[in-house]
């Protein structure tokens, strides 16, 4: 199967082939780029779309910007070693803010980082746009320069999202910036994340409009039929459109620019709207939806280096190097005694993230009816836990016989005899399937991809927008699609196999949107979602998410746990200066109006 980086590369390669087809002779008698002209980089889809294949190659892969970054950044993981920015220092990149210079045409995951390449797609986003506007450059059919138009608003959009979503508000930069033309004006000022919200969405919602359901349909998506899924499409459009008008509806976004610390409620209709339109075009389609329990896993990991994402995947990362996978994902997440890592750090869950679990019945485990049992803390929970958490006595691997049962007890192996153990009494599986038959050889051949945008994820944003909308309830649906914020939720929750909410979970605005925070914690947990809805949501700081806590426990002669406790680790530093990361500082001294964020 071929895999998703050579994939968005056929263009690239197709067009290298045709600027380096002119013969040797020719190519002595003059340097290279003599023979390319504009016409022949711009003036048909084929080559222009070798130009639009940078802008897929600077996403950055969110685990393997290092030899393993974290990326979760809030309360759902601990390492061996502090995390920068559990102390409070976000001036520390975590291998994944900012540092590197650009290369496109690198193969290392490594080399990306958000602040540097996303600047530099924005660039070439502008410059394709303009391109393609320029008077008798460009031939091809309406459906060709569509397709290059949309990708363009759409990579535009996306990566002044990524900027803004970590750094707040700057300036949107909609046209080619001349190297000498002076950025000492207003159109450079810093604006609001609000105001760059809305102009965000403009880009996405032209995108959309450009955008076909999928390549497959197209023409032009002939060359590569079947093959076609990283391709930005009209979901992927309408999926940011509503994400970032429901980032800038949220109370953070909202309280800077407005000083209320609430949502706005039009944003967030608009953003039902999107989300809505997108749940429809889904449902008449077919192309996404939520994977079937049977085979969820298939959106995070696969092994003999299958695509991973299944139906329910709208955007995953672009892959650079498969085999960064047993380095990064595997080598930073498996037991040190496995013999596939460096030995050097450990991440694994907090005991408070797991909390969030609820019960098989799907009342929380704080519920006086779940029937949690405190002294026996993981019997009966919900389906996904065993998805995605790896607890004392599971049978998680088949490399050696002093590996294949977890002793996470005080004491046992994988808590005290290994270097490094794993510090809080858990690991975490949810991306690099360990289980009983797991091996060395497997984790050779994993895929394990951390989505940036699935249906689980628009699923329950709509239901957050509804929620928040004008005359917005638990019952309430967009106008243009019929689910209610209740049953969108419930969507979710009915495929990890858990009932309905029941009606004291959706009886106010109240109880129902933390049931909306408790899901989003587990559906999407260990996906990067969480640093940004504790801070879009104004809980950051907030005492019930600042702890990061291990379970203390032994055994008793029946392998079961006993005399346990809840240690807290290390209590995270969240003021309201980290609302926002540090912008780098030579950038906020070019001139007043691009001023550093708040209290850095």
């Amino acid at each position: 199967m071929k895999s998703a980086k050579y994939n968005i590369s056929f263009y690239a390669i197709l067009m290298m082939l045709i600027l380096l087809s002119t013969s040797c002779e020719d190519y002595l008698d003059k340097a290279p780029e003599a023979d390319i002209s504009e016409k022949d980089a711009f003036g048909n889809f084929f080559s222009f779309q070798g130009s639009i294949e940078e802008l897929y190659n600077c996403v950055m892969d969110p685990d393997k910007g290092g030899a393993w970054n974290n990326y979760s950044f809030a309360d759902e993981n601990l390492n061996n070693k502090i995390y920068n920015f559990d102390i409070g220092n976000y001036w520390s990149n975590e291998g994944y803010f900012s540092g590197k210079s650009v290369n496109t045409t690198s193969n290392e995951g490594r080399d990306r980082r958000v602040y540097e390449y996303a600047w530099y797609a924005i660039r070439k986003a502008n410059l394709a746009l303009a391109k393609l506007e320029e008077e008798g450059l460009f031939e091809g059919t309406q459906e060709e320069k569509d397709l290059l138009k949309g990708q363009a608003l759409f990579f535009r959009a996306w990566f002044h999202f990524e900027l803004g979503r970590y750094w707040g508000g700057l300036p949107y930069i909609t046209r080619v910036l001349e190297p000498t033309e002076s950025l000492i004006t207003e159109e450079f000022n810093r604006i609001t994340f609000q105001e760059m919200a809305v102009e965000i969405a403009k880009d996405f919602r032209a995108a959309a409009d450009l955008l076909p359901n999928h390549w497959d349909e197209t023409e032009a998506g002939q060359a590569t039929l079947g093959h076609n899924m990283d391709r930005v499409n009209k979901f992927f459009a309408l999926g940011y459109l509503g994400k970032a008008l429901l980032y800038g509806a949220s109370p953070m976004m909202n309280e800077e620019a407005t000083g209320s610390n609430s949502y706005n409620a039009e944003l967030c209709q608009q953003a039902a709207q999107a989300f809505g339109e997108l749940l429809k075009l889904a449902d008449d389609t077919g192309i996404y939806g939520l994977q079937p329990w049977s085979s969820y896993t298939d959106i995070f990991y696969r092994f003999n280096h299958a695509k991973t994402g299944g139906i329910e995947t709208i955007m995953n990362p672009t892959i650079y190097d498969r085999g960064r996978i047993r380095w990064s994902t595997v080598g930073a997440t498996v037991p040190s005694s496995f013999g596939l890592n460096s030995g050097s750090n450990a991440d694994v869950p907090t005991h408070n993230i797991v909390k969030n679990f609820a019960m098989a019945n799907g009342l929380p485990i704080d519920d006086p009816e779940s029937g949690y049992d405190p002294n026996d803390p993981w019997t009966n929970l919900e389906p996904r836990f065993s998805k995605f958490i790896i607890k004392d006595g599971d049978n998680f691997s088949n490399i050696r016989s002093a590996d294949k049962y977890a002793e996470l007890y005080t004491g046992g192996r994988h808590r005290s005899q290994i270097n490094p153990p794993s510090v809080t009494g858990y690991y975490s599986r949810k991306f690099n399937g360990m289980d009983k038959s797991f091996t060395v050889s497997k984790a050779g051949n994993l895929a394990a991809y951390v989505p940036y945008l699935r249906m689980a994820d628009v699923y329950l944003m709509y239901a957050e927008a509804v929620l928040f909308s004008n005359n917005g309830s638990p019952g309430a649906s967009s106008s243009n699609y019929s689910m209610t914020a209740a049953n969108a939720v419930n969507a979710v929750r009915n495929r990890a196999q858990l009932p309905d909410l029941t009606a004291k979970y959706t009886a106010n605005k109240d109880v129902f949107f933390e049931e909306i925070v408790r899901e989003r914690a587990v559906e999407l947990f260990m996906e990067g979602a969480r640093f940004c809805d504790l801070r879009r949501w104004n809980r950051n700081g907030d005492s019930r998410y600042l702890e990061k806590t291990a379970i203390d426990f032994d055994r008793d002669p029946d392998g079961k746990p006993i005399n346990i406790n809840e240690r807290v680790v290390i209590k995270r530093v969240a003021e309201k200066k980290h609302n926002w990361l540090p912008l780098p500082v030579s950038d906020t001294k070019i001139f007043e109006g691009f001023p550093q964020n708040p209290g850095w």
